[in-house]
């Protein structure tokens, strides 16, 4: 079934008894060719892509929870590409490029808004070091404007421009960047990824791995053991927990990282604006709610909620920009699981285990980069051959030196 205007005009005229549901529920096969564990936005990317650019057949997503029941429902849905090193920066570009076609392509209504995303700069060193970025960016193919104050003061007159400790010099301006609809981006992987023929399982957890010789042949899982060629683990938060049932140890902590929306109010903040002189960021949904967001927590956990201390620190941020924001009411607040890397830069490579794969380690940077994290992935899972703009993310490179720190702070997931 194809979405359109007129399958709307036509549904809404006939009493809505044409729907169908977008995906199959399937029991699981005994094998597979491809399993893919974790059925976030990385895994449905993955096997959407897998299916459909590289022609892979067998394929299975197995998903412990529901669909949506993990980060890829709980995040600021923000996509962008301004990142600066070369490890970073094509990647991104490479995500947002398949952002801009995704919906089109998958027939489905994703709410991928081209809203824009602007850097607010708050000292001469910062608007150096934002130039530089800037300059990073249209060199890989991405877009970039530096603004000065009166540019920023014509797009949002209501910030807090003369703030005697944060006085707003200009932006950093990424037109292309944005928002997309959570939720809608998983729906649409899942139903074109099942039009494919992939199997999406869901309430099926991976409880370890079946491996002999050093080959992986299967998986263990709640509903029976799953046979595969290949295994492809994306599961977020979750990865240092899962890949230690295969005997590996990752370079990651995982740590929580909260989110708000605020009541609905009146249209006031039409792009994504972020601070900075601290870690706030913030844009308004379709519905009116302030969405925003700041640092993880400070200690390791697994929990999907976080702590009084960051709400204080993400309020502070948010009135030094903009004091308007006091008087709204917070609606509500949730966490989702960050798997942080040391680098603060994401993974996707092979594993010492022949036939296991990982792709995890994405720290802040996970939605934005659901379109290429799973075209990149299925790239490596069908050739075994890494994707030229994620050659960089190797699971060796803290061993062998060849780190990406984006932020060139330190080798602690906390400082990124």
């Amino acid at each position: 079934m194809r979405f359109s205007g007129f399958r709307v005009l036509k549904e809404a005229l006939t009493g809505h008894h044409g729907w169908k549901p977008l995906w199959r529920n399937p029991e699981p096969q005994p094998a597979y060719d491809y399993v893919i564990v974790g059925g976030g936005g990385g895994g449905l990317s993955t096997a959407y892509h897998l299916a459909k650019v590289f022609q892979g057949k067998r394929i299975a997503v197995l998903e412990k929870g529901w669909l949506g029941s993990g980060n890829i429902g709980r995040n600021t849905t923000i996509i962008r590409s301004n990142y600066l090193l070369p490890g970073n920066e094509p990647f991104y570009e490479f995500s947002m490029k398949l952002w801009e076609n995704m919906e089109q392509e998958f027939n489905f209504n994703a709410m991928v808004s081209q809203r824009g995303i602007l850097n607010l700069i708050h000292t001469d060193g910062q608007r150096d070091a934002y130039r530089r970025r800037g300059n990073a960016m249209l060199l890989a193919g991405a877009d970039a404007e530096l603004l000065d104050r009166e540019q920023v003061r014509t797009m949002y007159p209501w910030l807090n421009f003369d703030n005697a400790r944060f006085p707003i010099k200009g932006g950093l301006l990424q037109r292309r960047a944005g928002t997309a609809r959570h939720d809608g981006v998983a729906w649409g992987y899942a139903r074109g990824a099942d039009l494919l023929g992939v199997d999406i399982i869901q309430n099926c957890e991976v409880t370890g791995f079946r491996i002999e010789a050093g080959k992986v042949l299967g998986v263990e899982t709640t509903r029976g053991y799953i046979g595969a060629k290949k295994v492809g683990v994306a599961v977020a938060g979750s990865s240092s927990r899962v890949m230690q049932m295969a005997g590996l140890r990752l370079p990651i902590e995982s740590h929580v990282l909260q989110a708000f929306v605020s009541e609905g109010l009146k249209p006031v903040v039409d792009g994504v604006i972020t601070f900075g002189a601290g870690h706030f960021y913030v844009s308004q949904s379709d519905k009116g709610g302030l969405v925003f967001g700041g640092d993880i927590d400070g200690y390791n956990s697994y929990a999907q909620r976080g702590n009084l201390p960051v709400i204080e620190e993400v309020a502070e941020g948010g009135l030094a920009l903009m004091p308007a924001i006091g008087r709204a009411r917070l609606l509500r607040v949730w966490g989702g699981i960050m798997d942080m890397s040391m680098d603060g830069s994401p993974i996707i490579d092979r594993t010492p285990v022949d036939g296991l794969y990982f792709n995890g380690g994405w720290c802040y940077g996970g939605f934005k980069a659901t379109p290429a994290s799973g075209y990149c992935f299925a790239h490596l899972l069908a050739t075994d051959r890494p994707h030229e703009t994620a050659r960089f993310m190797r699971l060796d490179r803290f061993e062998r030196g060849y780190v990406i720190d984006e932020k060139g702070m330190g080798a602690q997931p906390n400082l990124h």
